[in-house]
């Protein structure tokens, strides 16, 4: 099975997640690529059976122009921060997905969900648009007011993407 995880960061917690979580598909045996929003055309979708979309929760859901610029004006930004496209504008350009698979995931700050919102909701969302199906439920990874992943959170991403590789496995599976 052949997987793509893309998302967009700021400060990196996002990107940390992405990694972990392509890390762990890999040793769950599937076939995977990682890539930025950025650097990465909507198009070559349609070459992976499940794809994994994440990012940032900017102002209670998906990141825009506006946030993202004010995020890389922030002196902790991430060495590649993402500007254009962000997830928003890549999304619009994904082909239709035929009922292949897909997981949203985020980063959030620790409150309750609704206070900070969630742009693994939005990801969801407009993944189903497209139509995928997906996998599990979204999940979203805890940052502290200071933008610092909360210890366990990485390795609480390698247990999720565990869990969407047996999913995965067990829809193709039931497909043929």
């Amino acid at each position: 099975m052949k997987a793509l995880v893309v998302y967009e960061s700021m400060y990196g917690n996002t990107a940390a997640i992405g990694e972990a979580i392509t890390a762990s598909l890999r040793e769950q045996g599937l076939d995977v690529e990682e890539s930025l929003v950025t650097k990465i055309d909507a198009a070559r979708t349609v070459d992976f059976d499940l794809l994994l979309v994440g990012g940032p929760t900017h102002v209670h859901g998906m990141s825009r122009v506006s946030t993202r610029k004010a995020a890389v004006n922030d002196r902790n930004t991430f060495p590649e921060p993402t500007l254009d496209p962000g997830l928003r504008e890549w999304l619009a350009q994904l082909p239709e997905a035929g009922g292949r698979l897909a997981g949203a995931f985020d980063t959030r700050f620790d409150k309750p969900r609704f206070l900070t919102g969630s742009a693994a909701r939005g990801i969801r969302h407009r993944l189903k648009g497209r139509g995928f199906r997906f996998v599990a439920e979204p999940e979203s990874f805890l940052v502290s007011t200071e933008n610092r992943l909360l210890e366990g959170e990485v390795e609480r991403a390698r247990t999720w993407a565990e869990e969407i590789a047996e999913r995965a496995r067990d829809v193709a599976a039931l497909s043929r």
